[in-house]
């Protein structure tokens, strides 16, 4: 039975990263909406209330009923969520005369508290918070303050529940993580053995069980997700998985043969299917990035059943759905609004009639990567960039021809191969080229020229949530520019994105 945190989101932007802390100890862990725990989790053994935009003061702020856990497994209310324990128990919650936004330091802590075993008096806290909890709730003690914040932290008396009013799973919060790790050891008592090794052996085996001698088909990405995917599904049922790699003539260069080759050397069965003219069909004259995506998706689908529809007997679709995707498709005020098209949320049409397998879709980003360095996959396939599932359709600005997929593919191919030749490669999360709607004037010789402009993308993240521009050193820069100018007839001008996400998107549609 898999040990299980559950977190409770009531919309914090912070939400995640909690998730992420605890899985970085080991222990696996659940985010649902506030609204949504409505049955027993298996191996429950903690809860953890997020923060929250909301005030616990307003009329409509979001209420759990409690008894569902309280006095059943630990609780841990963070920020919202400590305040919302304050106030339901008797406790007062009120707008803040000093509200405390950022770096705040802990003046006096109860070292005899297990929460706070090993936690330093002055120790850094983050603050997020607008209210404060200026009356404990009934039966309940502080354990810590700030120089402005006198209830930073309580609990109750003889029992595992406990509040906090700072953020402990933020970067500045420096023994934020000691704090995590106390709730989980020392109140949850966990055993920290959620592993990679133990994540593959546990889904294997419910593959086989899931699965038996079913047949299934995977649409394979290239990209990391996918490919961990496609092994774990190997492993668990060997030649019953069913591949197919489709170019759609809008990814990299090369990348269909070269990708094709390595699937196969690692003992998959990969059919590769050239469908490059039936995606140019359906994009033309397309330009709005969300139709782009529509077309995308629709001709891959039709691609994809034509493809399955060859191979008797399957029953499953297998997707490479991670974690974020799911969270993303729930947020805490229902279905999240749409940024833009997601390649795998979303199912299939009825007309497929397979049922879903999803091996990874309890997964970050980077724990998938894990995965598939404990199933000893290659280093150059785990550490390949993310590349969105519409491809270059969506790196190229206004409608899509052959020949603006072909300029771009050269630009991008120079810019990707001088990022590992300057050995910064692995520093970038993504990295990319994106062909711009514009021509410029440029002079080449002693001729006047009239060409293409495109701008480098290249920015530094952990699961795509959030990303910083990649401060990539200028004479890199100079020679990126001089080498796809220089190499490529048809653009004359290239630009650097220096935009973070948010507000910005990593890719432009």
């Amino acid at each position: 039975m898999t040990e299980t945190i559950l977190i409770l989101d009531f919309g914090s932007q912070y939400t995640q990263l909690i998730a992420r802390r605890v899985r970085e100890l080991n222990v696996y862990c659940e985010i649902q909406p506030y609204y949504n725990f409505n049955k027993p989790i298996e191996g429950l053994r903690g809860v953890i209330l997020s923060g929250s935009p909301h005030s616990v003061r307003d009329n409509d702020a979001p209420k759990i009923d409690f008894s569902l856990f309280r006095n059943k497994v630990p609780i841990l209310g963070v920020c919202y969520g400590s305040q919302l324990l304050a106030q339901t128990y008797g406790g007062n919650v009120e707008a803040s005369n000093t509200r405390e936004y950022g770096r705040a330091n802990l003046s006096k802590i109860n070292q005899n508290n297990i929460l706070f075993k090993d936690i330093d008096k002055d120790s850094q806290v983050w603050m997020s918070h607008g209210d404060t909890i200026t009356q404990l709730p009934n039966n309940a003690e502080n354990i810590a303050s700030t120089e402005t914040v006198e209830n930073a932290a309580f609990c109750f008396s003889n029992e595992s529940t406990y509040g906090i009013q700072f953020h402990p799973e933020v970067y500045h919060s420096t023994q934020g993580i000691m704090i995590i790790k106390n709730f989980l050891t020392h109140i949850c008592h966990c055993k920290q053995n959620w592993t990679s090794d133990s994540f593959i052996e546990s889904t294997v085996a419910e593959l086989k069980k899931q699965l038996g001698n079913d047949k299934v088909v995977l649409g394979l990405s290239g990209g990391v997700d996918s490919s961990v995917c496609a092994v774990l599904l190997h492993k668990a049922i060997g030649n019953n998985l069913n591949c197919v790699f489709v170019d759609n003539g809008l990814l990299r260069k090369n990348e269909f043969e070269n990708v094709l080759h390595s699937y196969r050397d690692m003992g998959l069965r990969v059919i590769g299917v050239r469908a490059a003219d039936k995606f140019y069909a359906a994009l033309k004259d397309i330009s709005d990035p969300e139709l782009k995506r529509k077309a995308i998706g629709k001709t891959f689908i039709e691609v994809f059943d034509e493809e399955a529809h060859k191979i008797n007997e399957v029953k499953w679709l297998a997707q490479g759905t991670i974690y974020p995707d799911v969270i993303e498709s729930v947020s805490v005020k229902g279905p999240s609004a749409t940024i833009k098209s997601h390649h795998n949320v979303g199912g299939l049409p009825d007309f497929m009639k397979l049922k879903i397998v999803e091996p990874l879709r309890s997964l970050f980003k980077d724990e998938v990567r894990r995965v598939g360095k404990a199933l000893q996959m290659s280093p150059q396939l785990l550490e390949r960039h993310p590349f969105p599932g519409p491809g270059l359709a969506i790196r190229i600005l206004g409608d899509i021809t052959p020949q603006k997929v072909q300029l771009l593919q050269e630009a991008d191919d120079i810019f990707i191969n001088l990022l590992k030749q300057y050995d910064l490669y692995k520093t970038v999360w993504q990295a990319g080229v994106i062909f711009l709607p514009v021509q410029s004037v440029g002079v080449m010789g002693d001729e006047r020229t009239y060409e293409n402009a495109v701008a480098l993308r290249a920015v530094s993240s952990t699961d795509g949530m959030t990303a910083d521009w990649c401060h990539l050193p200028y004479d890199f820069l100079a020679k990126v520019s001089n080498e796809i100018i220089n190499n490529v007839k048809g653009i004359n001008r290239v630009v650097y994105d220096i935009s973070s996400k948010p507000p910005a998107t990593i890719e432009w549609e």
